[in-house]
């Protein structure tokens, strides 16, 4: 597909749904979103904040919201674009221009930016990144500053190697025996699995 550096060059790409793409542009419009390019789609934004954009597919057309999991969804008419995946998106789909009710498609827009208004967006979720050291090995840690430092200077995919290997065991003399395995290799930098990606 080739570049496209406006809404305009975007519809004419898309000539099997340019009428219906317009439709939906000229309701948009009537709103306060402002209009812009980003992804080589035409995406609709609130004091720069992507509030929803409109694209069109093979066999359908339609309006995605990125925040969409906050809307109230009445009609029903909102899908997860990939399940499992897509945590905040919804995507309104459309197969003919004949399918767009423009006053469901309005009424879920001000909604939408009625919610960005409010700041409803879902953040990312961070909390698998984070680290979360054990007590066992945290208390070797705070008593052992050498130890300490060891640990601090691996990266923390090492790291959580190393807390999910203490975590894991469910006896509390396992975790000892555990933490005295690799209190050394924590002194010498090295990862708990380096030894087996060397070979």
């Amino acid at each position: 597909m080739k570049k496209v550096h406006s809404v305009e060059d975007y519809i004419e790409s898309q000539p099997h749904y340019a009428e219906a793409l317009e439709l939906l542009r000229s309701i948009i419009l009537s709103t306060e979103l402002e209009e812009t390019i980003k992804w080589s789609a035409p995406v609709y934004t609130l004091k720069n904040k992507n509030v929803l954009s409109i694209g069109a597919f093979k066999n359908h057309f339609g309006v995605w919201f990125f925040n969409g999991v906050f809307l109230k969804d009445p009609k029903k008419l909102l899908k997860n674009a990939q399940d499992g995946k897509t945590k905040a998106m919804r995507q309104m789909r459309f197969e003919t221009i004949n399918d767009i009710n423009k006053q469901t498609v309005l009424a879920y827009i001000k909604e939408a930016i009625e919610n960005q208004k409010l700041g409803k967006e879902l953040k990312p979720d961070r909390s698998k990144k984070e680290t979360i050291i054990p007590k066992e090995l945290q208390e070797a840690l705070d008593s052992n500053p050498e130890l300490k430092s060891g640990f601090d200077s691996l990266s923390n995919y090492k790291q959580r190697e190393y807390c999910e290997y203490i975590d894991s065991a469910k006896r509390e003399a396992t975790k000892q025996s555990r933490l005295q395995k690799i209190e050394p290799m924590i002194l010498k930098n090295i990862g708990l699995n380096d030894k087996y990606k060397n070979h």
